[in-house]
């Protein structure tokens, strides 16, 4: 058993009854960078032009990214308590092949961070929502929801078809991944939800403070360390081999949705690392912030503890080849 105490700690009771804390392993790392850097270590050990470069380009990344995050978190939390999963169901048709794109459309309207849209998607299948059209709204609610378009536009000035294009890209994957589990998906991981989720919640202000704790932890830790890749990937990795892989199309898309999965950055803050990433084309960052809110190593995990091992060993797969082909089929024809 596990209660949430506050961010990046949770008390663990093991079979002896006793709690046991358990500490972020993100913020064990981020002490430790903190106390290199003020003990002259790393700043002894790097080329200080080259520490100077990471640290202007982690900052810019960051300070550009906080508001929308922070936006995010607040909306996010706000919808988990004033939102019920049950008023969602009574709005959703009967049928799966239109709950599915209205389940979808729906969450351009209820945004969210992706950690969020895992357990909504549970309480909804639980609650009686077509399975698929939980699948396609847990998809599409952190993707393309005003706040991460927005944050996109200003992450690409004066460049509008990319965020019509994340629209379209993202929006085009739930539908598609909703449709394709409707077919072959299987119902019986809705009763290990309805046993997860049973009961009632939080409600009021403790609802949405604790949702907006949670949100912001998750989101900004992962951040931070999407943050710090992309500005090692700026100093350290050699620009040839940087070039090598962004001049081959098929390579450079492979590359930022694996890149995707590993980093696992809120939608609220990617664009900002994929606009850093100006050596790649169009294209293969759009693939990169359609996979993202998609499928992650985060997400993954919380898939698997929601719905079961099965389920998301079938899933993500299915979301990642998906997610892809629909990124590159927009960005050829928007790009």
């Amino acid at each position: 058993m596990k209660s949430t105490l506050g961010p990046g700690e949770a008390i663990e009771r093991p079979a002896s009854g006793k709690p046991r804390r358990r500490v972020d392993g993100r913020l064990v790392v981020l002490l430790v960078v903190v106390a290199l850097y003020s003990r002259g270590t790393l700043t002894g050990s790097l080329n200080p032009v080259v520490l100077r470069t990471w640290t202007t380009v982690f900052v810019a990344i960051i300070v550009q990214a906080l508001p929308f995050l922070v936006l995010g978190v607040l909306v996010s939390g706000a919808i988990t308590a004033l939102v019920s999963p049950a008023m969602l169901a009574r709005l959703l048709p009967r049928s799966a092949a239109l709950a599915v794109p209205t389940a979808a459309l729906a969450g351009t309207a209820l945004p969210g961070c992706e950690c969020a849209s895992v357990p909504v998607a549970g309480r909804l299948a639980a609650r009686g929502v077509q399975p698929a059209a939980a699948v396609a709204f847990m998809l599409a609610a952190p993707a393309v929801n005003p706040i991460v378009l927005v944050a996109t536009a200003v992450a690409f000035p004066g460049q509008p078809r990319m965020v019509l294009a994340r629209f379209l890209g993202s929006l085009l994957t739930s539908i598609t991944v909703g449709l394709v589990w409707w077919r072959v998906g299987g119902d019986a991981w809705v009763e290990r939800v309805r046993a997860r989720v049973a009961g009632a919640g939080a409600s009021g202000w403790l609802a949405f403070s604790s949702a907006a704790r949670h949100d912001l932890w998750e989101a900004g830790g992962w951040l931070v360390v999407g943050a710090a890749a992309a500005a090692t990937l700026q100093v350290l990795v050699p620009r040839s081999l940087v070039l090598a892989v962004a001049d081959h199309p098929a390579l450079a898309v492979l590359a930022l949705g694996g890149l995707a999965v590993l980093l696992a950055i809120c939608s609220e803050a990617d664009a900002f690392v994929a606009a850093s990433m100006r050596e790649f084309s169009l294209t293969a960052r759009l693939v990169f912030l359609v996979v993202g809110p998609a499928v992650d190593i985060k997400l993954i995990a919380m898939q698997s503890g929601v719905f079961g091992r099965r389920f998301a060993a079938r899933f993500a797969p299915l979301t990642f080849v998906v997610a892809v082909a629909c990124a590159v089929v927009v960005g050829w024809v928007v790009l």
